[in-house]
C-alpha cells in the first residue's frame, strides 16, 4: 500500500505504479465516490474502451419469480 499527501489545496498525486496499471492519462476524468468512510476515484473510460470487457461472463443463474 502506498500512501500520498493532500497539499494545501486539497491535491494528492497518484503514484505512478497505480497510474501505470490502470493506463490513467493526463486530463483524463474521474468519479469521486465516498464510501464507507473512504474516498474512491473511479477513471471514467471511454465507450470504446469498453467494448468486449463483459466476453465469459457466467450468465446462468436462477432469477426471482418477480423478475423478467
Amino acid at each position: 500500500m502506498q500512501s500520498v499527501t493532500v497539499s494545501p489545496k486539497y491535491q494528492v498525486v497518484i503514484p505512478k505504479t497505480v497510474r501505470k496499471a490502470l493506463n490513467l492519462r493526463p486530463g483524463q476524468k474521474m468519479q469521486v465516490v465516498e464510501y464507507a468512510g473512504r474516498i474512491e476515484l473511479i477513471p471514467e473510460r471511454n465507450i470504446k474502451e469498453l467494448r468486449g470487457f463483459l466476453k465469459g461472463i457466467n450468465t446462468e443463474f436462477k432469477r426471482e419469480k418477480d423478475r423478467v
